[in-house]
């Protein structure tokens, strides 16, 4: 996270409007900016200290279910090495300690945010015919509450990079943050300082001028505009209906989403999508590129000792 404050900072945010992007208190973001500031007059990198931390995780874990304080285990932990900074301590364990069962509704302005997920939707046809397990991509702008839907049968880095490209090109224009729950497609270590992206999403979030927005680990109800989104496709489209062809059920989803999902009278705004994104958010979207993100991805290949390569 600490990644995702700084740069919201360096574009201008305010402290307020970055707590509510990244779903902390404004204390949080400022001990954040703080941090930050302290790191460029110091020269010290932020993710030694927190790399520090790291090797105490289970330790501090585990103190934390004793009900010590802060303070207490700061102490603790001098003893067996910890050289951090009580500030540093303090921020990593608001991770690990638990908090209350309170689910806040979070409102976004046009064109600000979009959230995505994959859903399992059971066995479907692909389109070599065979019935294999499906999975549902939903990418929801949270203004508008507009969805983009896309039937695939893997949660491969490919596959999640191609639906963000065909998401955008249906929006017409990319937002400016995409929040995603932890997923291997795109994240590979989830972490609430430094999340360590795949290479291939991070550069499509350069390409496409999106920041990336993690959800804290076992917090998916901060991307709830789209866990809502996949079951209401699970529930209004699948439910009921029985496949037996792949681009009859392209071509019935695409129907679907157009005609019905994005124009029916959204419970929470009381407009429809469709509308509401056209008069209030379209405009509002960052331009899309002239040409599509090229995924190269990089692979490590054994070589026997004459390698010849034909152009």
């Amino acid at each position: 996270m600490f990644e995702v404050v700084i740069k919201l900072w360096k574009d201008g945010k305010s402290k307020k409007a970055i707590s509510r992007a990244v779903n902390h208190d404004v204390k949080t973001v400022r001990k954040i900016i703080k941090l930050y500031e302290q790191q460029v007059t110091s020269g010290v990198s932020y993710k030694q200290r927190t790399s520090k931390l790291d090797n105490y995780h289970q330790t501090i874990q585990e103190l934390i279910e004793q009900g010590l304080s802060n303070i207490r285990i700061f102490e603790e932990l001098q003893p067996v090495g910890y050289i951090g900074s009580y500030s540093s301590l303090t921020l990593f364990t608001r991770t690990l300690k638990n908090d209350p069962k309170i689910c806040v509704r979070f409102h976004s302005l046009p064109g600000e945010e979009a959230q995505v997920d994959f859903g399992d939707v059971g066995r479907l046809p692909n389109a070599q015919g065979k019935v294999t397990r499906g999975y549902i991509f939903n990418m929801r702008l949270c203004y508008s509450r507009l969805d983009y839907y896309e039937i695939v049968f893997d949660q491969k880095v490919e596959t999640f990079i191609k639906c963000h490209i065909n998401a955008f090109k249906y929006f017409k224009g990319v937002p400016r943050r995409v929040k995603i729950d932890n997923l291997k497609s795109a994240i590979i270590e989830a972490s609430f300082y430094e999340p360590v992206y795949q290479n291939l999403y991070a550069s499509l979030s350069a390409y496409y001028g999106f920041t990336i927005i993690p959800c804290r680990v076992r917090k998916p109800q901060e991307k709830g505009k789209v866990e809502s989104g996949i079951k209401y496709i699970q529930n209004n489209f699948f439910a009921g209906r029985n496949f037996t062809e792949h681009q009859a059920m392209v071509i019935a989803l695409r129907n679907w989403l157009d005609n019905y999902c994005n124009q029916r009278i959204h419970g929470t705004t009381k407009e429809k999508p469709a509308i509401l994104f056209a008069t209030k958010e379209a405009t509002i979207l960052q331009k899309l590129p002239e040409q599509d993100f090229m995924a190269l991805s990089k692979k490590l290949c054994k070589f026997r000792n004459r390698l010849y390569i034909k152009v």
